[in-house]
């Protein structure tokens, strides 16, 4: 019973996606009075996901209907997982399993797949480019995405389980006084800002150019869990870079719950400045951005833990 509650109520199903639904409610809202409009009601997108699933779910004729139909699935069962690593090794950090920042890392790699593999088996020329913007992009985040998020790992000595590291920094507190931590928390927030497709690095669903890219064909429940997956994402990795880098959420007290809260928040209004100060980038120049500048940062700040810095 308990772990049915771990993966249906929290921090499984149901939070992660409230809680995700709600922060795409406040990125929708600061966007709107930055640009001097009022914005949504709080329960708009959670009428957006409810109308998507009533809708009619349209097949195309010539997709390869099983892994069209199972690829928003695929990605909404991965962040879910990932959602309830994180929660455990936070509620629980002396349980940890051994080796799940590896997991952790493996695992958020396939919502980006999930839309690969949908775009490509909708047979859309659209849907297909927007699936080979996505490929390039994954190809180019992950590796100054890996490197930083191994700088901690570096710092603590060589602990791979979040546990270990919450541990370590309820100890020592957050890794953010080291320099080489500081330079790998900033490339790793410019990763998961491309990791999550957000303006400047929405290039694979652009709706200029490609009409949304590799959700072009979708409809109904599909594209509802396509749009909850990335609500829910939008929650799950700023969660993630807060375990790593500032000591997570605790629950020794309120005051302790409410300060590790905020630490998320304001990771995610980092996301939304970024996302409302920026220019969409083609995809080339984000590969060479990150393959570049990126991973030469992220280099450096591993260069520079291993020294101790």
């Amino acid at each position: 019973m308990r772990s049915i509650f771990y993966f249906l109520i929290f921090p499984g199903v149901l939070f992660t996606a409230v809680v995700g639904l709600l922060l795409t409610w406040v990125d929708r809202k600061i966007t709107a009075r930055l640009q001097w409009r009022v914005g949504p009601p709080w329960y708009q997108p959670f009428v957006d996901f409810f109308k998507l699933l009533g809708k009619e779910l349209i097949i195309p004729k010539e997709s390869s209907k099983w892994l069209f139909l199972l690829a928003p699935l695929l990605g909404f069962a991965a962040v879910t997982i990932v959602s309830i690593i994180l929660w455990a090794s936070m509620l629980n950090p002396s349980g940890a399993v051994y080796g799940d920042l590896i997991v952790v890392l493996y695992i958020s790699v396939i919502p980006a797949l999930s839309v690969i593999i949908g775009g490509f088996a909708s047979k859309n020329p659209m849907a297909s480019l927007g699936a080979s913007r996505e490929v390039k992009l994954l190809l180019a985040y992950e590796l100054p995405f890996i490197i930083s998020v191994f700088v901690p790992v570096i710092l603590s000595g060589g602990i791979i389980n979040l546990g270990g590291l919450l541990d370590f920094q309820g100890r020592n507190s957050g890794f953010l006084h080291h320099p080489s931590a500081i330079l790998a928390f900033i490339t790793a927030i410019i990763c998961v800002q491309a990791k999550l497709t957000l303006i400047p690095f929405d290039s694979p669903e652009a709706e200029a150019e490609i009409t949304s890219g590799a959700y072009i064909e979708y409809s109904g429940p599909g594209l509802a869990f396509y749009k909850l997956t990335r609500a829910m994402n939008f929650f799950v990795m700023p969660l993630f870079l807060s375990i790593l880098f500032l000591d997570g959420i605790r629950f020794d007290s309120v005051l302790s719950f409410v300060a590790g809260s905020l630490k998320v928040i304001a990771i995610i209004v980092v996301l939304i400045l970024i996302k409302n100060t920026n220019p969409r980038v083609r995809i080339d120049q984000a590969v060479k951005f990150f393959w570049g500048p990126m991973a030469a940062i992220a280099v450096v700040a591993a260069i520079l833990a291993f020294m101790g810095f």
